[in-house]
């Protein structure tokens, strides 16, 4: 808002020029000080790029963990997790995570296929559906460790890159 606007452009010679000098300093500190009171945001942006898909039928399904409790199945010990649509005839997408607090997490990532929110397995407990690691670990005849799939988020953005497997 400009002076002429609060006293009218014809009144503003009349004001002593002290006090329109005081005003202004008003105006100045004031809009600093809430101009500083803007909040921050509120965390840092994980983005993971998820490639290697054999079709684009489902969701990406990601999955992120503070502590090995949990990892990397059982989703209520998960920090989040959401599904990421696949575009159409795509063979990767990008799951972001926003407001994120830096630090470290274990991430992975599932081709939801069926949307049934979780990695179905064959009668002898293999994976049926494609699924990956942050830092794309060995995978063996089990999941990898937590320690082997954490990522070290830091603000404003951290990017990863998972290479889904299918068995």
């Amino acid at each position: 808002m400009r002076f002429s606007d609060l006293f009218g452009a014809s009144n503003l010679h009349m004001i002593p020029k002290s006090i329109l000098v005081f005003m202004l300093a008003t105006v100045v500190v004031c809009g600093r000080a809430d101009s500083q009171n803007q909040p921050a945001p509120s965390g840092c942006t994980l983005r993971i790029h998820v490639d290697g898909l054999r079709n684009s039928v489902g969701v990406i399904g990601t999955a992120i963990f503070r502590t090995r409790g949990g990892w990397p199945e059982d989703m209520s010990k998960a920090v989040n997790h959401w599904p990421t649509p696949i575009a159409e005839n795509a063979r990767e997408a990008t799951a972001v995570m926003e407001n994120l607090p830096a630090g470290d997490y274990g991430v992975v990532a599932i081709h939801d296929e069926n949307k049934n929110h979780k990695l179905d397995r064959n009668f002898i407990e293999i994976p049926k559906e494609g699924f990956g690691f942050a830092n794309n670990p060995h995978v063996g005849l089990s999941a990898p460790s937590f320690d082997a799939a954490v990522v070290h988020v830091v603000c404003p953005v951290t990017e990863i890159n998972i290479h889904l497997i299918y068995k």
